[in-house]
C-alpha cells in the first residue's frame, strides 16, 4: 500500500515512532486495526 501525507506530519510520525522504538508499519497497521474495528462498531459491521 502507498499514501500520501504531508512532509510534516511524515516527518513528526517517524520522530514519534523512532522515540518509542517502534516501525511505522506495525504502527499503521494497528491504527488500521482500531478504526476498522470502531467504524464496525459504530455502523453494526461493514454490510450496509
Amino acid at each position: 500500500m502507498q499514501i500520501s501525507i504531508p512532509d510534516e506530519l511524515k516527518k513528526q510520525f517517524h520522530a514519534a515512532c523512532a522515540l518509542r522504538g517502534l516501525k511505522m508499519s506495525r504502527v499503521v497497521v494497528e491504527l488500521i486495526k482500531q478504526w476498522l474495528a470502531s467504524e464496525a462498531h459504530q455502523t453494526g459491521g461493514w454490510e450496509r
